[in-house]
Protein backbone atom coordinates (compact mmCIF):
# COMPACT_ATOMS: atom_id res chain seq x y z
CA UNK A 1 0.00 0.00 0.00
CA UNK A 2 1.55 3.15 -0.80
CA UNK A 3 1.51 5.46 2.29
CA UNK A 4 2.90 8.60 0.11
CA UNK A 5 0.26 10.55 -2.14
CA UNK A 6 2.07 12.26 -5.58
CA UNK A 7 1.23 16.02 -5.64
CA UNK A 8 0.13 17.03 -9.16
CA UNK A 9 -0.48 20.01 -8.06
CA UNK A 10 1.90 22.84 -7.81
CA UNK A 11 1.52 24.81 -4.78
CA UNK A 12 0.11 27.83 -5.55
CA UNK A 13 -2.11 26.57 -8.55
CA UNK A 14 -5.73 27.27 -8.68
CA UNK A 15 -6.81 23.93 -8.00
CA UNK A 16 -10.15 24.24 -8.00
CA UNK A 17 -13.20 26.96 -9.02
CA UNK A 18 -16.65 27.40 -8.66
CA UNK A 19 -17.97 27.79 -12.35
CA UNK A 20 -16.43 30.03 -14.92
CA UNK A 21 -14.67 33.28 -13.40
CA UNK A 22 -15.92 36.48 -14.91
CA UNK A 23 -13.70 40.02 -14.17
CA UNK A 24 -16.70 40.87 -11.44
CA UNK A 25 -16.35 37.49 -9.56
CA UNK A 26 -15.91 37.90 -5.86
CA UNK A 27 -11.89 35.80 -5.64
CA UNK A 28 -12.06 33.66 -2.13
CA UNK A 29 -9.06 31.88 -1.75
CA UNK A 30 -9.28 28.72 0.64
CA UNK A 31 -5.80 28.07 1.63
CA UNK A 32 -5.27 24.32 3.15
CA UNK A 33 -2.27 22.99 5.46
CA UNK A 34 -1.20 20.69 2.26
CA UNK A 35 -2.11 20.51 -1.12
CA UNK A 36 -3.11 16.45 -1.98
CA UNK A 37 -4.89 15.65 1.20
CA UNK A 38 -7.94 14.04 1.09
CA UNK A 39 -9.96 16.00 4.54
CA UNK A 40 -9.26 19.55 2.61
CA UNK A 41 -10.04 18.46 -1.17
CA UNK A 42 -13.66 17.16 0.39
CA UNK A 43 -13.67 20.89 1.96
CA UNK A 44 -13.26 22.32 -1.41
CA UNK A 45 -16.21 20.85 -3.10
CA UNK A 46 -18.02 22.15 0.03
CA UNK A 47 -16.61 25.43 -0.89
CA UNK A 48 -17.71 24.79 -4.60
CA UNK A 49 -20.86 23.90 -3.49
CA UNK A 50 -20.93 27.15 -1.45
CA UNK A 51 -19.99 29.61 -4.49
CA UNK A 52 -22.44 27.92 -6.70
CA UNK A 53 -25.52 28.38 -4.34
CA UNK A 54 -23.96 32.65 -3.74
CA UNK A 55 -23.50 32.95 -7.33
CA UNK A 56 -21.12 35.69 -8.79
CA UNK A 57 -17.98 33.84 -6.48
CA UNK A 58 -14.43 32.33 -8.37
CA UNK A 59 -12.75 30.03 -5.90
CA UNK A 60 -8.93 29.54 -5.72
CA UNK A 61 -7.88 26.09 -3.79
CA UNK A 62 -4.41 26.34 -2.84
CA UNK A 63 -1.78 25.27 -0.43
CA UNK A 64 1.70 24.36 -0.03
CA UNK A 65 3.04 21.15 -0.90
CA UNK A 66 3.81 20.37 2.50
CA UNK A 67 2.48 21.51 5.70
CA UNK A 68 5.11 24.37 6.60
CA UNK A 69 3.97 27.87 7.91
CA UNK A 70 6.98 29.33 5.38
CA UNK A 71 4.80 27.46 2.25
CA UNK A 72 1.65 29.05 3.58
CA UNK A 73 3.36 32.16 3.80
CA UNK A 74 4.29 31.70 -0.03
CA UNK A 75 1.06 31.13 -0.78
CA UNK A 76 -0.52 33.52 1.01
CA UNK A 77 1.71 36.84 -0.42
CA UNK A 78 0.62 35.53 -3.78
CA UNK A 79 -2.65 35.67 -3.04
CA UNK A 80 -1.90 39.06 -1.87
CA UNK A 81 -0.02 40.09 -4.85
CA UNK A 82 -3.88 39.05 -7.06
CA UNK A 83 -5.87 41.13 -4.50
CA UNK A 84 -8.66 38.62 -3.92
CA UNK A 85 -11.35 39.33 -1.70
CA UNK A 86 -10.89 36.62 1.00
CA UNK A 87 -8.39 34.19 2.45
CA UNK A 88 -10.03 31.59 4.45
CA UNK A 89 -6.80 29.49 5.81
CA UNK A 90 -6.29 26.32 7.84
CA UNK A 91 -3.46 27.49 9.44
CA UNK A 92 -0.23 25.19 9.74
CA UNK A 93 1.34 27.79 12.76
CA UNK A 94 -1.14 29.83 14.95
CA UNK A 95 1.54 32.54 15.46
CA UNK A 96 3.81 32.32 12.15
CA UNK A 97 1.37 33.28 9.61
CA UNK A 98 -0.26 36.43 11.63
CA UNK A 99 2.36 39.00 9.84
CA UNK A 100 1.39 38.37 6.41
CA UNK A 101 -2.25 38.19 7.27
CA UNK A 102 -2.09 41.15 8.74
CA UNK A 103 -0.86 42.34 5.77
CA UNK A 104 -3.83 40.99 3.55
CA UNK A 105 -6.36 42.54 5.91
CA UNK A 106 -4.16 46.29 5.81
CA UNK A 107 -4.78 45.27 1.85
CA UNK A 108 -8.76 45.39 2.52
CA UNK A 109 -9.01 41.43 1.97
CA UNK A 110 -11.22 39.67 4.48
CA UNK A 111 -8.94 36.87 6.35
CA UNK A 112 -11.17 33.91 8.25
CA UNK A 113 -9.21 30.82 9.81
CA UNK A 114 -11.15 27.58 9.85
CA UNK A 115 -9.85 24.34 11.36
CA UNK A 116 -6.92 25.27 12.28
CA UNK A 117 -6.88 28.83 13.27
CA UNK A 118 -4.59 32.11 13.78
CA UNK A 119 -3.92 33.98 16.65
CA UNK A 120 -6.90 36.85 17.26
CA UNK A 121 -5.31 39.74 15.60
CA UNK A 122 -4.39 37.90 12.28
CA UNK A 123 -8.12 37.03 11.23
CA UNK A 124 -10.72 38.53 11.36
CA UNK A 125 -13.20 35.51 12.91
CA UNK A 126 -12.51 31.95 13.14
CA UNK A 127 -14.48 28.76 12.92
CA UNK A 128 -13.80 25.27 15.07
CA UNK A 129 -15.05 22.51 13.23
CA UNK A 130 -16.87 21.10 16.07
CA UNK A 131 -16.41 22.74 20.38
CA UNK A 132 -13.14 22.05 20.99
CA UNK A 133 -14.15 20.74 24.44
CA UNK A 134 -16.15 18.46 22.62
CA UNK A 135 -13.26 17.29 19.90
CA UNK A 136 -11.03 16.57 23.40
CA UNK A 137 -13.30 14.54 24.72
CA UNK A 138 -14.41 12.37 22.06
CA UNK A 139 -10.67 11.29 21.18
CA UNK A 140 -10.06 10.03 24.62
CA UNK A 141 -13.84 8.72 24.82
CA UNK A 142 -13.14 6.61 21.86
CA UNK A 143 -10.26 4.82 23.17
CA UNK A 144 -11.52 4.20 26.55
CA UNK A 145 -14.81 3.12 25.35
CA UNK A 146 -12.61 0.17 24.28
CA UNK A 147 -10.86 -0.23 27.38
CA UNK A 148 -13.12 -1.08 30.19
CA UNK A 149 -10.15 -2.26 32.47
CA UNK A 150 -7.92 1.01 31.38
CA UNK A 151 -4.96 0.72 29.45
CA UNK A 152 -1.80 2.65 27.38
CA UNK A 153 -2.71 5.08 25.18
CA UNK A 154 -0.43 7.05 22.85
CA UNK A 155 -1.13 10.54 20.76
CA UNK A 156 0.22 10.44 16.89
CA UNK A 157 -0.66 14.51 15.78
CA UNK A 158 0.56 16.11 13.31
CA UNK A 159 2.78 18.91 13.42
CA UNK A 160 4.71 20.52 17.00
CA UNK A 161 2.81 23.74 16.05
CA UNK A 162 -0.86 22.72 14.72
CA UNK A 163 -2.92 24.99 16.27
CA UNK A 164 -6.34 22.60 16.52
CA UNK A 165 -4.42 19.13 17.12
CA UNK A 166 -2.70 20.91 20.21
CA UNK A 167 -5.84 22.82 21.61
CA UNK A 168 -7.78 19.04 21.24
CA UNK A 169 -5.09 16.86 22.96
CA UNK A 170 -4.93 20.13 25.61
CA UNK A 171 -8.76 19.82 26.17
CA UNK A 172 -8.17 15.48 25.87
CA UNK A 173 -5.93 16.08 29.27
CA UNK A 174 -8.35 18.42 30.41
CA UNK A 175 -10.55 15.29 30.76
CA UNK A 176 -8.62 12.79 31.80
CA UNK A 177 -9.62 12.03 35.08
CA UNK A 178 -12.81 11.33 33.64
CA UNK A 179 -11.47 8.47 31.98
CA UNK A 180 -10.13 5.93 35.40
CA UNK A 181 -7.26 3.57 34.32
CA UNK A 182 -6.78 5.07 30.94
CA UNK A 183 -2.86 6.38 30.87
CA UNK A 184 -1.37 8.28 28.00
CA UNK A 185 2.45 6.91 27.53
CA UNK A 186 3.38 9.41 24.68
CA UNK A 187 2.74 11.82 21.89
CA UNK A 188 4.52 11.52 18.71
CA UNK A 189 3.91 13.62 15.38
CA UNK A 190 3.87 13.03 11.79
CA UNK A 191 3.63 16.47 10.44
CA UNK A 192 0.67 14.94 8.44
CA UNK A 193 2.93 12.81 6.23
CA UNK A 194 2.01 9.24 5.51
CA UNK A 195 5.14 7.78 5.63
CA UNK A 196 6.45 10.09 8.83
CA UNK A 197 3.30 8.93 10.58
CA UNK A 198 3.36 5.20 9.52
CA UNK A 199 7.13 5.25 11.06
CA UNK A 200 5.70 7.06 14.21
CA UNK A 201 3.15 4.46 14.71
CA UNK A 202 5.97 2.04 14.37
CA UNK A 203 7.53 3.40 16.80
CA UNK A 204 5.04 3.78 19.27
CA UNK A 205 4.73 0.03 19.11
CA UNK A 206 8.24 -0.93 19.44
CA UNK A 207 8.62 1.79 22.23
CA UNK A 208 5.23 0.48 24.48
CA UNK A 209 4.89 -3.17 23.90
CA UNK A 210 1.84 -3.21 25.82
CA UNK A 211 0.25 -0.16 24.18
CA UNK A 212 -3.66 -1.28 23.81
CA UNK A 213 -4.66 2.25 21.52
CA UNK A 214 -2.93 5.08 18.86
CA UNK A 215 -5.07 8.33 19.30
CA UNK A 216 -4.64 10.35 15.66
CA UNK A 217 -6.47 13.45 15.89
CA UNK A 218 -5.32 13.66 11.96
CA UNK A 219 -6.98 12.47 9.20
CA UNK A 220 -3.35 11.41 7.70
CA UNK A 221 -1.76 10.09 11.01
CA UNK A 222 -5.28 7.79 11.52
CA UNK A 223 -4.79 6.13 8.36
CA UNK A 224 -1.13 5.35 8.06
CA UNK A 225 -1.24 4.46 12.16
CA UNK A 226 -4.26 1.49 10.84
CA UNK A 227 -1.51 0.47 8.17
CA UNK A 228 1.22 0.01 10.39
CA UNK A 229 -1.09 -1.57 13.40
CA UNK A 230 -1.85 -4.24 10.67
CA UNK A 231 1.62 -4.77 9.17
CA UNK A 232 2.43 -5.57 12.84
CA UNK A 233 0.03 -7.72 12.77
CA UNK A 234 -1.34 -6.25 15.97
CA UNK A 235 -4.89 -6.06 14.55
CA UNK A 236 -6.80 -6.85 18.20
CA UNK A 237 -4.26 -5.84 20.06
CA UNK A 238 -3.76 -2.06 19.34
CA UNK A 239 -6.63 -0.22 18.37
CA UNK A 240 -6.37 2.67 16.22
CA UNK A 241 -8.80 5.93 16.46
CA UNK A 242 -9.09 9.69 16.09
CA UNK A 243 -10.28 11.82 13.69
CA UNK A 244 -10.16 10.65 9.80
CA UNK A 245 -12.35 10.07 6.79
CA UNK A 246 -15.02 7.55 5.84
CA UNK A 247 -13.82 6.79 2.43
CA UNK A 248 -10.03 6.16 4.05
CA UNK A 249 -10.94 4.42 7.01
CA UNK A 250 -13.25 2.18 5.72
CA UNK A 251 -10.75 -0.82 5.48
CA UNK A 252 -8.93 -0.25 8.43
CA UNK A 253 -12.86 -0.50 10.12
CA UNK A 254 -13.20 -3.65 8.39
CA UNK A 255 -10.15 -4.97 9.35
CA UNK A 256 -10.22 -4.62 12.68
CA UNK A 257 -7.36 -2.46 13.17
CA UNK A 258 -9.97 0.67 14.10
CA UNK A 259 -12.79 0.00 16.03
CA UNK A 260 -14.57 3.38 15.92
CA UNK A 261 -13.43 6.96 14.75
CA UNK A 262 -15.20 10.45 14.68
CA UNK A 263 -14.79 13.42 12.33
CA UNK A 264 -17.28 16.14 11.22
CA UNK A 265 -18.27 16.94 7.58
CA UNK A 266 -15.23 18.53 5.43
CA UNK A 267 -17.86 19.11 2.66
CA UNK A 268 -19.63 20.92 5.43
CA UNK A 269 -16.78 22.58 6.75
CA UNK A 270 -15.35 23.66 3.42
CA UNK A 271 -18.83 25.14 2.66
CA UNK A 272 -19.81 27.18 5.71
CA UNK A 273 -15.85 28.60 6.19
CA UNK A 274 -16.78 29.71 2.52
CA UNK A 275 -20.28 31.07 3.56
CA UNK A 276 -18.75 32.91 6.69
CA UNK A 277 -15.74 34.89 4.06
CA UNK A 278 -18.63 35.69 1.97
CA UNK A 279 -20.66 37.03 4.99
CA UNK A 280 -18.05 39.77 6.29
CA UNK A 281 -16.12 40.22 2.60
CA UNK A 282 -19.65 41.70 1.29
CA UNK A 283 -20.02 43.48 4.65
CA UNK A 284 -23.45 41.76 5.53
CA UNK A 285 -22.51 40.62 8.94
CA UNK A 286 -19.79 41.85 11.04
CA UNK A 287 -16.52 40.16 12.80
CA UNK A 288 -18.01 40.92 16.40
CA UNK A 289 -18.33 39.20 19.85
CA UNK A 290 -22.25 38.29 20.23
CA UNK A 291 -22.34 38.27 16.12
CA UNK A 292 -24.58 36.07 14.30
CA UNK A 293 -23.78 35.35 10.85
CA UNK A 294 -25.96 32.97 8.58
CA UNK A 295 -24.17 30.16 6.82
CA UNK A 296 -26.52 28.40 4.59
CA UNK A 297 -27.51 25.18 4.82
CA UNK A 298 -26.03 24.69 7.82
CA UNK A 299 -27.66 27.58 9.66
CA UNK A 300 -26.46 30.51 11.74
CA UNK A 301 -23.31 30.49 13.99
CA UNK A 302 -22.40 33.17 16.99
CA UNK A 303 -19.22 34.27 17.37
CA UNK A 304 -17.92 34.00 20.70
CA UNK A 305 -15.07 36.44 22.93
CA UNK A 306 -12.11 35.87 20.49
CA UNK A 307 -14.53 36.18 17.24
CA UNK A 308 -14.64 32.06 16.92
CA UNK A 309 -17.61 29.91 16.25
CA UNK A 310 -18.20 26.00 16.53
CA UNK A 311 -19.76 24.45 13.44
CA UNK A 312 -21.20 21.13 14.70
CA UNK A 313 -20.64 17.97 17.03
CA UNK A 314 -18.14 15.21 15.80
CA UNK A 315 -19.79 11.85 14.38
CA UNK A 316 -18.90 8.58 15.57
CA UNK A 317 -18.02 6.06 12.81
CA UNK A 318 -17.78 2.39 12.97
CA UNK A 319 -18.83 -0.86 11.41
CA UNK A 320 -22.85 -0.20 12.31
CA UNK A 321 -22.70 3.06 9.72
CA UNK A 322 -19.22 3.24 7.76
CA UNK A 323 -20.94 2.03 4.70
CA UNK A 324 -23.44 4.96 4.56
CA UNK A 325 -20.65 7.27 4.21
CA UNK A 326 -17.65 5.82 2.49
CA UNK A 327 -18.65 6.81 -0.64
CA UNK A 328 -19.06 10.25 -0.36
CA UNK A 329 -16.35 11.90 1.54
Amino acid sequence: MKLNRLLTTVAIATGLFAGTAHADDMRIALVVKALGIGFFEAAAEGAKEAAGELGGVEIIYTGPTDTTAEGQIEVINSLIAQNVDAIAVSANDTDALVPTLKKAMQRGITVISWDSGVADDGRQAHLNPSSNALIGNMIIKLAADNLPEGGDVAVLSATTTSTNQNIWIDEMNKVMGNYPGINVVGTVYGDDLADKSYREAQGLMQSYPDLDAIIAPTSVGIVAAAQAVADAGKIGQVNVTGLGLPSEMAGAIESGASKSFAIWNPIDLGYSATMLAYQLATEAATAAPGAEIAIGRMGTITLDETNSAAMADPFVYDSSNIDAFKDIF
